[in-house]
């Protein structure tokens, strides 16, 4: 029993090594991502999933455009369909169009040209169009297109063709460690995750956020799940100082110890954090983003130049209720950015963070009889920060024609126009990986025309 309970307890805290260097600092809502480097000034950034699949055509919407207007939406939308008049009107050259009624925050931003809609992003083999969806090569098409488990982990990972064991996040991390000059750990993460945080040489790490509405930052060491008071955690360190003689035993206790000390140390400079800017209550997004500012209020303490953070959020797999449900839903991400805009602001940062957005696939224009929307593919994405190209729109929208070109099946299920590897591959050149690494960390990327979409400077 002591050898099972040994064996238990090293599965589990290796599996922990992914936070903290093996600290499982185990929230409900957190997810941070930490890649640090040296290079010239300070850069991170920040990936919100919105876990679910987002339905993308009642988020921005055409109004009046050259090669559409609102009518057609709203005809196929039918039941989903807004009402014009409760549109947030914005502006990409001379068309016009709107967004969903709780997004008055990025309507903003988006005013203030520090945000960017890039339009029918999805996961790509290589560039198809309807007739090439429809001749069902499946060497064309990603692998179970329409999964919530599949399409999340190839959006994580960026293998649009199967199962992937790390995400283009910790392989971004990967390309850069070599100029890490911090002990931080290089990547951190929530539990939850997934395939995006972790590289091939690289793990991520975990730290919570603050009680929702709360201002006062957190790191306090959790684990294996549970809270350790200093006797308990004492015991642990002793523990894990015994030589026993077995060296991958030895290892992962090494790991462990490492966590510890790497945990210490930032819940200590955490708790020198003083951020004012006000994040909304009861928002599990914005407590997120509140953590991600915390931890780049200390950056420098930490050695940090580099960092990513990853926010998990949602529900958005809207099958049936879904007005109600994305209004509330849409309303939490524009108040949570605006929020932490506004604390990048105040950090004096706010040109070096560009903030995105991901999801594993759209949903259809076309109802599902249920006051909900399918799943579908392609989705339209917002990008956030001071060096963002903000205020117009990025890749190519698509017709709302059911049984256009851009439609794969008759319900409006978006072909995407822009491949997933551009967008990250545009967001990993901002953040200095050089075009020659692209390749390692988005495989499929020399399939498709340009490898910089154009929407950061």
């Amino acid at each position: 029993m002591l050898i099972r309970s040994r064996r238990e307890f090293m599965r589990d805290t290796l599996r922990s090594a992914t936070a903290l260097g093996a600290m499982n600092l185990l929230s409900r809502f957190g997810q941070m991502n930490a890649l640090a480097a040296s290079g010239p000034g300070y850069q991170a950034l920040v990936c919100i999933f919105l876990g679910g699949g987002n339905d993308g055509h009642n988020t921005v919407i055409p109004i009046s455009t050259a090669l559409q207007n609102y009518s057609l939406y709203a005809q196929n939308r039918q039941g989903l369909a807004l009402s014009q008049n409760s549109l947030l009107p914005i502006h990409n050259g001379n068309d016009v169009y709107g967004l969903h009624p709780s997004l008055p925050e990025i309507q903003s931003l988006y005013n203030q040209g520090v945000i960017a809609v890039l339009a029918n992003v999805g996961n790509l083999v290589q560039p198809i169009n309807r007739d090439g969806y429809n001749t069902n090569n499946l060497a064309i098409i990603p692998a179970q297109l329409f999964s919530h488990s599949d399409q999340t982990g190839q959006w994580q990972s960026a293998i649009p063709t199967g199962l992937a064991s790390n995400g283009w996040g910790g392989r971004i991390a990967d390309q850069l460690q070599s100029q890490n000059g911090a002990l931080f750990p290089a990547v951190a993460n929530h539990a939850d995750c997934g395939l995006f945080c972790t590289g091939v040489q690289t793990s991520p790490a975990t730290i919570p956020p603050p009680p929702s509405g709360s201002s006062q930052a957190t790191g306090m060491v959790t684990l294996l799940g549970t809270q350790m008071s200093n006797a308990p955690l004492a015991g642990v360190q002793q523990l894990l100082a015994f030589d026993n003689g077995l060296q991958l035993v030895q290892a992962g206790n090494g790991i462990v110890t490492r966590g510890i000390n790497y945990s210490n140390t930032l819940t200590g400079l955490l708790q020198t954090s003083n951020i004012k800017t006000v994040f909304p209550a009861n928002n599990p997004l914005a407590a997120q983003l509140q953590t991600a500012a915390n931890v780049m209020s200390v950056r420098s303490q930490l050695g940090l130049t580099r960092q990513i953070f990853f926010c998990d959020f949602g529900s958005f797999d809207t099958h049936g209720t879904q007005l109600e449900t994305q209004q509330a839903l849409l309303q939490q991400l524009s108040q949570a950015l605006l929020a932490f805009y506004q604390a990048t602001q105040e950090l004096g940062i706010a040109q070096n963070v560009t903030t995105f957005t991901a999801s594993e696939f759209g949903r259809t224009l076309t109802p599902s009889g249920t006051d909900g929307s399918d799943h579908a593919w392609g989705n339209h994405h917002f990008i956030l920060g001071g060096g963002v190209q903000g205020g117009q729109f990025y890749g190519t929208f698509p017709s709302l024609a059911l049984g256009c070109e851009n439609d794969a099946n008759m319900r409006g299920t978006l072909i995407p126009t822009t491949a997933l590897a551009q967008y990250g591959a545009t967001l990993a050149q901002w953040f200095g990986v050089p075009a020659a690494s692209l390749p390692a960390v988005f495989p499929n990327i020399a399939n498709f025309g340009s490898s910089s979409l154009g929407f950061l400077a």
